[in-house]
């Protein structure tokens, strides 16, 4: 399967029955599973970990940010409640549209949040601070160096990225996952090199300022931010 049908099966996905569960595991919702509940626990650690980092470097008032792959908001929301300026975008209009949903709910209709229905190869303009949380999973190797330095040309000040780390316990783990895939799981799932990840960083410019590692039974993310060098 090549980038371009990735991309397609990732979008129909997310538009269909992928963005049900994905709802319920990023909402508030108590209709969830044990595995989801586990996903959602680990995700809003990433999601808290960032938030927590930004606050450290001077707070977020103002602060213009592009959520590349935003999901339902749950990294927007709370960027546009603090004060920042944020355009977010996902392939999926539903996830979009349930986003919006929750921004004019969470923020009242003054909120200063921009979403948006685009892929990550269409996004353009220039933003202080660009992230792309458990996003390139969806591609393989070489396609995520060159999302990267796409996003990479977005960014002013700071890069943030996380992905699924590649090594042997979780390589055997997602072997594992893929004897048991369910119609709920239908979209590829690519590890990636954090040393290969660090390497693509620094040969655009970048140095890794901060990391984080979250790991729970079903959710595993390394999370690197990175500051021009």
């Amino acid at each position: 399967m090549n980038a371009t049908d990735d991309k397609t099966v990732v979008r129909e996905y997310f538009n269909a029955v992928g963005f049900d569960r994905w709802r319920r595991i990023y909402g508030q919702t108590d209709d969830i599973n044990k595995v989801q509940l586990d996903i959602r626990t680990g995700h809003q650690e990433t999601v808290d970990t960032l938030l927590g980092w930004l606050k450290a470097d001077g707070g977020l008032e103002g602060l213009t940010v592009c959520d590349a792959g935003c999901g339902v908001g749950s990294l927007s929301i709370p960027l546009g409640a603090a004060g920042a300026k944020v355009y977010a975008t996902d392939i999926s209009e539903k996830m979009v549209g349930e986003a919006k949903e929750r921004a004019q709910a969470e923020l009242g209709a003054s909120n200063s949040i921009t979403f948006e229905v685009k892929d990550l190869e269409n996004l353009s303009g220039k933003y202080h601070t660009v992230v792309c949380l458990d996003v390139i999973i969806h591609y393989p190797q070489e396609q995520a160096a060159q999302m990267i330095a796409h996003l990479s040309s977005l960014a002013e000040s700071r890069l943030v990225v996380s992905f699924a780390p590649k090594n042997l316990f979780y390589s055997a783990l997602k072997q594992i996952g893929n004897l048991f895939r369910g119609p709920s799981k239908a979209t590829r799932a690519y590890l990636h090199s954090e040393a290969e990840v660090v390497k693509t960083l620094k040969s655009l410019g970048w140095e890794v300022k901060r990391r984080n590692q979250v790991s729970t039974r079903f959710y595993f993310s390394c999370m690197l931010e990175a500051t021009r060098a």
